[in-house]
């Protein structure tokens, strides 16, 4: 079929009718799938069900270094799951503190503490005027709604092919104080699946900050995420990046094992400087007594190293790619050619990007929701869910069974079409 915009007033009237049975056909069908967030299948969970087997109460406890991990000690993680999450990142064990489940809480609690004592001896950001946050987009919910709790003003920075717009980056970075840090998701973003190409991350290592204590916050959640053997994304390790440009401690970056092992029992870190980490274990020691160390060590046992990790991931990855596929292919074969949306195809992540024509996005979702589906909500991809064209719908692939996901596919693709038919039925 030719472009939608290119059918007469009759022809999009006569479409509209033909799509409005076949959505009705849809709803009867009484559908019930959440496709709201990027959860782990049943399937995913599996894989790592021997990690429970790995310890019992026969088990020797103690850790490389001969400690009992059922007691107290060990502020910064265990010596061998430092290693193991430096593995992840490409950092050494030395410039990483390992925390509990999950990377979120390391960021939270990385905002409260510049915000609450400053950075690095810096003036506490709560006793600012103003505090600004470059914020890509579209981007990552959770970091937006870290940032807006706080009161910190947040400024979008459009994605491109290659990353975040560096020009605009490196204009409001150099040039502005208030500007104190930006969120990055720098390989297979979230929710579009870009990897950040060399030249952007090297450029994000040589900025010039108008503020001493700016940090880039570099979320690697999906550094291991690859859906595929043979076309699998890297980047160049930003710690030594920052390093060579002499801004060592420019940048905190966080990962975990919350999409690898168990999400709400995995095993998280921030890799950063020598300096940050001094400045961050002081008010650990005043917050913690430790992260759980059973969990860490058996986080360790069951994977052994980083080859371990990326065994399981492809393991990962073969039930993931099935499902990616299958939107992608529904939104190729649908879609194609009619001019009313564009997709990426990631090579690794959790989400699909969707990009419908401006002014549809929350009309799309809310019929999706009608028929029986759930989607992330309209907006959500942005700073204060205010997504300027409404136009970014995020999808994610890998909670619902094969079967469910083709009958989502379908009635996304059929959701909008019609919204689309519906909008451009108002310019005619």
């Amino acid at each position: 079929m030719k472009p939608y915009r290119e059918l007469t007033k009759e022809e999009l009237v006569q479409l509209k009718t033909e799509l409005e049975t076949k959505y009705k056909e849809a709803q009867a069908k009484g559908l019930h799938l959440d496709m709201s967030r990027g959860k782990p299948s049943a399937d995913q969970l599996d894989l790592s069900m021997p990690m429970l087997d790995v310890l019992n109460s026969q088990s020797d406890l103690k850790d490389a270094t001969g400690l009992d991990c059922r007691n107290y000690g060990v502020l910064d993680g265990l010596k061998e799951a430092k290693e193991l999450l430096a593995g992840m990142t490409g950092v050494s064990a030395d410039n990483v503190i390992v925390y509990g489940n999950a990377s979120l809480n390391i960021m939270y609690d990385t905002v409260a503490r510049a915000m609450m004592h400053g950075i690095l001896g810096h003036t506490p950001w709560c006793k600012l005027d103003k505090v600004k946050f470059l914020c890509p987009v579209p981007g990552y919910d959770r970091h937006f709604a870290i940032t807006e709790s706080f009161g910190i003003e947040m400024i979008n920075i459009p994605m491109t092919v290659t990353g975040p717009d560096m020009d605009m980056v490196e204009e409001l970075v150099n040039n502005d104080p208030a500007v104190k840090g930006i969120w990055c998701v720098p390989k297979y973003s979230n929710p579009q699946g870009i990897t950040y190409s060399d030249e952007t991350v090297r450029r994000f290592a040589n900025l010039k900050p108008a503020a001493e204590d700016f940090r880039i916050f570099w979320d690697n959640a999906y550094c291991v995420h690859h859906l595929y053997d043979d076309r699998q994304d890297e980047i160049p390790e930003i710690l030594s990046e920052c390093a060579k440009a002499g801004n060592p401690d420019m940048v905190f970056e966080f990962c975990s094992t919350s999409k690898i092992s168990f999400p709400g029992s995995g095993i998280s870190c921030i890799a950063t400087s020598e300096n940050n980490i001094k400045d961050i274990k002081k008010q650990m020691t005043i917050q913690t007594i430790g992260h759980d160390k059973l969990n860490q060590l058996r986080h360790v046992r069951f994977f052994k190293d980083i080859d371990g990790i990326k065994a399981h991931m492809r393991k990962h990855a073969v039930i993931l790619r099935p499902k990616f596929e299958a939107v992608l292919d529904t939104l190729d074969r649908e879609l194609g050619g009619l001019e009313i949306g564009t997709w990426v195809r990631p090579n690794g992540g959790y989400f699909i990007s969707f990009e419908a024509m401006e002014g549809c996005a929350k009309a799309i979702v809310a019929k999706c929701k009608e028929a029986g589906v759930v989607m992330t909500g309209a907006g959500a991809t942005y700073p204060y869910h205010n997504d300027p064209k409404d136009s970014n719908i995020r999808i994610a692939p890998s909670f619902p069974t094969t079967e469910d996901l083709a009958a989502a596919a379908d009635l996304f693709v059929l959701c909008v079409k019609l919204v689309s038919v519906e909008k451009l039925l108002e310019t005619k």
